[in-house]
């Protein structure tokens, strides 16, 4: 079987490959993490819907696997509409990129308990918003990733710069924005939802912390009570359904005074699902190659308490190299994962480390101790990875 990676963070061989899957990897820039590893890749504009379409014709993938938000999905819709199978859903792919639609779908069609929110295409309606929603709030673009164009709102001086900042980070051209309650929450968690043949399976709930959108810090399992995690479920069943196809999905929550509160979902592994190559027999990423392979999902549950903290570069470096690999591997059950990413820049994530414990308290001290260790500096030089 030949099968299409549309890859974001890690590669897709590591798994596909111990089940005889080709994989084809694609994406915007040369030396990508997947195309390390894929049998046969391409750099094209993923945005660009003839570029896209040449590949997939020239290929003719069993599964086309989107891994990123910006991509050609009305080009993925009527290749789907062809024949091509797209995972989960061309439409899943494209729909829960839009904010606007995942939000009115979970809150208005599925009926889950959400944060107050607004949309707004023009100034007057989000100063508006902003005064009906009341400081302080989140404004984020609708279509966006990894906490592009997301800023907080605190006091009235900050109004006009998120507006700003929110238009500059969208995917679209329509600079439509979502403004949203800033939620008190106690904790925030994903539940990774792995929709299959044989029905709907959920991993135990991840707990992760999140700066400026953007995912720092994991663990798993997070407490939860049996009557939260019950609703919780219920909800993501709900909305994944809604969805359909097959293939696991990271459904956000916050919790709030005891309640759950639906928050975004992506139809794809996530980044906060990462500790599962520590915490979980079965990764993620296992999981969801069974599920759209059609193979049986087994039985899901934590091994051992887990915990993973992102490895952030600081500032721009066009050869990234490492130090302190060494130090940083000498934390107790503790694994670093360097995704190879050819350049960096400030706010990029270039790594992860995943830890185990017999509690997560300990197993999360044992990575942010782990990526303390680990510096990001300039390679050029020498031009390999360096821990000297």
């Amino acid at each position: 079987m030949k099968s299409h990676c549309l890859p974001r963070r890690l590669n897709p061989r590591l798994t596909f490959d111990s089940l005889g899957v080709e994989t084809v990897a694609i994406d915007r820039y040369e030396q990508a993490p997947a195309m390390q590893a894929a049998h046969r890749s391409y750099t094209i504009d993923m945005t660009d819907a003839a570029a896209v379409r040449d590949v997939v014709e020239r290929e003719d993938p069993a599964l086309i696997v989107p891994e990123i938000e910006a991509i050609a999905t009305d080009e993925l819709e009527r290749l789907e509409e062809e024949g091509y199978d797209v995972v989960p859903t061309a439409r899943a792919t494209r729909l829960t990129m839009d904010r606007e639609w995942i939000r009115e779908f979970a809150a208005e069609e599925v009926g889950v308990p959400t944060s107050e929110y607004a949309f707004a295409d023009s100034y007057e309606a989000y100063r508006e918003a902003v005064s009906n929603i009341e400081i302080p709030l989140v404004v984020k673009p609708t279509m966006s990733s990894s906490g592009k164009g997301q800023s907080v709102v605190e006091d009235a001086d900050d109004i006009d710069a998120a507006w700003e900042t929110a238009r500059a980070g969208s995917r679209s051209d329509t600079g439509r924005v979502i403004v949203e309650d800033l939620v008190d929450f106690e904790s925030e968690f994903t539940l990774l939802t792995v929709r299959h043949d044989g029905g709907t399976t959920f991993c135990p709930p991840v707990g992760h912390t999140q700066q400026g959108g953007d995912y720092r810090t994991s663990w798993q399992p997070h407490d939860l009570t049996d009557e939260q995690l019950s609703a919780a479920q219920q909800m993501a069943r709900e909305v994944t359904d809604g969805l359909g196809g097959h293939g696991i999905f990271g459904v956000e929550f916050f919790v709030r005074d005891g309640e759950i509160l639906f928050s975004e979902l992506s139809p794809r592994p996530h980044d906060t699902g990462l500790v599962t190559l520590a915490a979980q027999r079965y990764t993620q990423f296992d999981l969801h190659l069974r599920a759209i392979l059609g193979l049986p999902i087994p039985d899901v549950g934590v091994e051992r308490p887990g915990a993973s903290t992102a490895l952030v570069a600081e500032e721009p470096l066009d050869s990234p190299g490492f130090t302190g690999i060494g130090a940083a591997l000498s934390t107790p059950e503790t694994h670093l994962r360097l995704f190879g990413k050819p350049e960096s820049y400030a706010g990029r994530r270039m790594g992860v480390a995943v830890a185990t414990a017999t509690d997560t308290d300990t197993a999360r001290g044992r990575t942010t101790d782990a990526i303390d260790k680990v510096d990001i500096v300039d390679d050029s030089e020498r031009g390999h990875l360096a821990d000297r």
